[in-house]
């Protein structure tokens, strides 16, 4: 196995964001980074609402919502008319939960990669109705094949009521194939909810070609949009069930209206968003989109070296774009949620680099990300220093 080049810097991309220089900011995917004209566009939405918010909140923001929704569909290959712009992707899924009419003995599937927030959320809803939540083990090593065929002989037509598979998995880094499980699901009368937190600018239209019943993706992680935009694209048969979890004026405007409109929110981060996708596109989409990923894959190869992974235990993540891997950590470190919160806090307090650390399936993992305002350096002065490092955090844990 060859091992990966740094990709040519992007020039002047870091000069888009206001982060702090000091900093490695390699952890993009929890909460993503804002460029600066980005922020300064919403801050001229946020001065106009401050300047009147009754004529900011007149009829006319239900209309420049609209325009906006299109605009996002458009680039995630989405149905505008099915498309609902929400505050994130967990938010998006708490609507369709609430809205499937669970009864007692129903059923809802999830894998062990999905995301902790979204577990819960399936969990309440499951307390609350009476249902229960089934959890299908993936080993990390899964072909495209064997994912679909544990999915296939997980399923219980008539008792399962929906299946959640995550698009890109936030504690793996993995790409599933969720256009091959939804056909899966289909085939045996369930509908599939699609968690694509991280899809949105990673990954080409992510919408189009999937066939999903749902599907909830952050424009604000991969997107550049601010954060709080995230979108919920609803299959046409099931629109008409969607219920907003807090009713507003345009409850019987229907789906996606009543979910969108919440009053006095301030929708600020949805209007700019365009202006994210308009900075995506014009550093060259699909450049962005082969750099990062080039970048992931070198910082994993460099903190896999300093650590003594063999680059053949190093997870592949299943796509040409993505742009997060991880990297196994040693065994008895970051075993825990709490223990893996710990040691991220601690890199960044010692290291001055902002990672993420994951529990998931017993042992620590290291997830870094490749983004177009980090260098090849800042992965290889991380491995330089965490390896000599992690027996004191080890011994603090």
């Amino acid at each position: 196995m060859s091992a990966p080049q740094p990709p040519d810097p992007l020039p002047g991309a870091r000069l888009l964001f206001s982060l702090d220089p000091a900093v490695s900011h390699l952890n993009h995917g929890s909460f993503g980074a804002v460029p600066v004209n980005v922020q300064r566009v919403q801050q001229r939405l946020r001065d106009e609402m401050e300047a009147n918010p009754l004529r900011f909140f007149g009829l006319s923001l239900v209309d420049r919502i609209t325009h906006t929704r299109r605009h996002l569909a458009a680039f995630l290959g989405a149905d505008p008319d099915g498309t609902a712009l929400v505050g994130n992707a967990t938010t998006g899924v708490a609507v369709v939960l609430q809205s499937l009419g669970l009864r007692p003995g129903d059923e809802v599937i999830t894998t062990d990669h999905g995301y902790g927030a979204v577990g819960f959320s399936v969990d309440r809803e499951c307390r609350r109705t009476g249902a229960t939540r089934r959890i299908l083990p993936v080993p990390l090593t899964a072909t495209d094949e064997q994912v679909v065929e544990i999915v296939r002989a997980g399923l219980r037509p008539g008792r399962t009521k929906l299946l959640v598979v995550d698009q890109l998995t936030s504690a793996t880094a993995r790409l599933f194939p969720v256009a091959a499980v939804v056909a899966a699901a289909h085939a045996h009368g369930v509908p599939v909810l699609v968690d694509a937190a991280h899809a949105p600018g990673m990954l080409a239209t992510p919408v189009a070609g999937i066939g999903a019943d749902f599907w909830v993706g952050n424009l604000h992680k991969w997107g550049y949009a601010p954060r709080g935009t995230a979108a919920l694209v609803v299959a046409s048969p099931w629109r008409d069930r969607m219920e907003p979890l807090v009713v507003s004026w345009e409850q019987d405007a229907g789906f996606p209206g009543n979910v969108e409109w919440q009053a006095t929110l301030d929708y600020t981060s949805w209007l700019a968003a365009p202006a994210g996708v308009w900075t995506l596109r014009s550093l060259g989409v699909e450049r962005v989109r082969a750099h990062n990923a080039a970048l992931a894959a070198y910082g994993q190869r460099v903190l896999g070296d300093a650590l003594g992974v063999p680059p053949a235990d190093l997870p592949e993540p299943g796509g040409p774009t993505v742009a997060m891997r991880i990297v196994p950590l040693p065994d008895g470190l970051a075993t825990t949620i709490d223990a893996a919160r710990a040691l991220r806090e601690r890199i960044a307090e010692e290291l001055s680099a902002e990672v993420a650390v994951m529990s998931w399936a017993g042992r620590g993992w290291l997830r870094v990300c490749g983004q177009v305002y980090n260098t090849p350096d800042e992965y290889e002065r991380l491995a330089a220093r965490l390896p000599a490092r992690l027996p004191a955090l080890l011994a603090r844990r």
